[in-house]
């Protein structure tokens, strides 16, 4: 069973791999054998991530990449391809969230969210599709989250954008699957990562979101390499067009009350 989730041999692009998540997805896949470029609109933060791949072993390099600019996103992963002759994983971490009341967003910001989260993950899927499409495999992985599902107050575009995920890789699934493409979506519940720093500086807030879940705590960037890592390898063959919950239960329980005797 432990070739089934082996990624050697296999060439990887980890978008948002500079920091967070994307790095600790970076992380994983080297350690499963893959070599990995690591591509972010913070160079540095990719090059750094690149770096401590290799140190620990792993093959990995870096460059830079915004998910906005179409052709830029297709000359990157061109490129891995015309270096490396393949394409077999892409993962796509990057999202953005203003939060505000929905009658307080101003237009500005309703595009740029957009902008990022659904123009920017459909040229991923754009990209990458071409390529594995024409090699007849692949996998692609963008990053969804419980806000696909359920909301809160100041979260409106951002769910939006998160459940706009959800159907983007459907679609891709659909359309791609014949090639021999898998197109699957992560989706994190709350992760202790850099963009998400603000919140422990309220701890009513912090501490909330962590009672929250079944776990009651928060879950890190590292727990969301094994699902995307999965996803990934041939362990997940037959998987496509779904959904992967990581949210430590976030999603299965109903309020925060525990009933007397329970």
């Amino acid at each position: 069973m432990t070739s089934m989730f082996s990624l050697e041999g296999k060439n990887a692009i980890v978008v948002g791999g500079g920091s967070g998540i994307g790095e600790a997805v970076a992380m994983g896949c080297a350690e499963q054998g893959a070599y990995v470029r690591c591509l972010d609109i913070d160079l540095d933060s990719a090059t750094g991530t690149a770096a401590v791949i290799r140190t620990v072993g792993g093959e990995a390099d870096s460059g830079q990449v915004d998910i906005v600019d179409g052709a830029a996103v297709t000359a990157a992963f061109e490129g891995l391809k015309a270096d490396r002759g393949s394409l077999d994983v892409v993962v796509c971490t990057p999202g953005i969230n203003v939060r505000k009341p929905l009658l307080d967003y101003t237009d500005e910001e309703i595009d740029r969210v957009l902008s990022v989260n659904i123009k920017g993950n459909a040229h991923v899927i754009q990209a990458a599709g071409r390529i594995m499409a024409a090699q007849g495999s692949g996998s692609i992985i963008l990053f969804s989250s419980i806000r696909s599902l359920v909301v809160e107050p100041g979260q409106s575009i951002y769910a939006a954008t998160k459940a706009g995920i959800v159907q983007l890789v459907r679609a891709a699934a659909a359309e791609l699957g014949p090639s021999g493409v898998r197109v699957n979506a992560v989706a994190p519940g709350v992760i202790d990562t850099p963009l998400t720093e603000p919140i422990k500086e309220n701890a009513d807030w912090y501490n909330a979101y962590g009672d929250r879940n079944i776990f009651k705590r928060w879950g890190t960037a590292r727990e969301m390499a094994g699902p995307t890592v999965f996803l990934a390898s041939e362990a997940a063959s037959y998987v496509t067009g779904t959904v992967l919950f990581a949210d430590g239960g976030w999603t299965a329980i109903d309020g925060r009350f525990t009933p007397p005797g329970m």
